[in-house]
This record gives structure tokens, sequence and C-alpha cells, in this order.
């Protein structure tokens, strides 16, 4: 793997710290068990981009993508089979459209982190490769757009909540 720049290991680090928050939200769920996994593996794969055994990150980083892209599709099918939401919906007090939003976080982060495991480091060189800088601000943008949508939503909800 290539070395890491604190920009790419800090968006890990934030990315992790969420996909710890919504696994460890997920038991209130009726189908906790299919969830939970998926944010745990990314949680442990954002934040051991460090580590030196790459084989275990990457089959764990692999896992998540599959799983997340899996549970895409179901909640893609839940949602059009019983006409809850639809497919561009952003209302969040559905539980599809919520899902719909977390599985795609963690198959873009799982996505970038697989990028970041495939650019090996040249010994022969006797210099440093560095994550591209396409991964860098793919995480850096992701991290952006996961913040302000969440904060975005929140303060809309509350807006209607309060109002209401």
């Amino acid at each position: 793997m290539a070395t890491t720049t604190n920009l790419f290991s800090f968006c890990s680090l934030l990315m992790a710290s969420l996909f710890a928050l919504s696994a460890s939200l997920q038991f209130n769920d009726p189908d906790w068990y299919f969830w939970f996994p998926l944010y745990a593996t990314a949680c442990v794969v954002n934040l051991a981009n460090w580590i030196s055994n790459k084989k275990i990150i990457r089959s764990n980083a692999k896992f998540s993508l599959w799983l997340g892209v899996f549970l895409f599709l179901k909640v893609v099918i839940e949602d059009f089979v019983y006409g809850i939401a639809g497919f561009w919906s952003l209302d969040m007090r559905e539980r599809v459209v919520r899902e719909k939003f977390g599985s795609r976080f963690v198959v873009c982060s799982m996505f970038l982190q697989l990028e970041a495991l495939s650019i090996p480091n040249d010994p022969t060189r006797g210099r440093k490769v560095y994550v591209a800088k396409h991964v860098q601000y793919g995480m850096t943008t992701l991290n952006t757009i996961f913040f302000f949508f969440n904060f975005f939503m929140f303060t809309i909800f509350m807006c209607i909540y309060v109002v209401i």
C-alpha cells in the first residue's frame, strides 16, 4: 500500500467514527443483523488503514463493499416493490431512504479504501509512493457530503418538528 497522507488518514478516522456511530444505532432496527456487520466492518477498515497486514484489510474491505452493494440492492428492490419512497427520494423519515444513503456511503468509502490499498510501494526507487490525489480528494469529498448532508437534514427536520 502506498503511504497515506494526513488528509486521507484524518478523513478515514472521521468516516470510522461515523460508521461506529451508525453501527451502534442499528440494534433497534428489525434487520440489524444485516446492517451492524456492514457498518462495523466499514469502521474497522477505515480505522486500520495504517496496519501493515494489508491482506486482512483488503478482504474486510471487499466483504464490506459487496455487503453494501447487496444491501443497497435489497433496499432499492424493497422500495420498488412496496412503493415506499421512490428511488430519488430524500425523505429521511423513511427507513429505506436512510438505508440507501448508508449503504451508498459504505460502498464509496470501501471503494476508496481499496483504491488506496491497490497502490504498491516501490522499494526499488527508494522513495515513498503516496495515495493518489483522486483517492485523497474522493475521501475528502465523501466526508464533506456526509457531514453536510447529515447536518442539513438534521437542521431541516428539527425546524419542521419545532414549527409543527
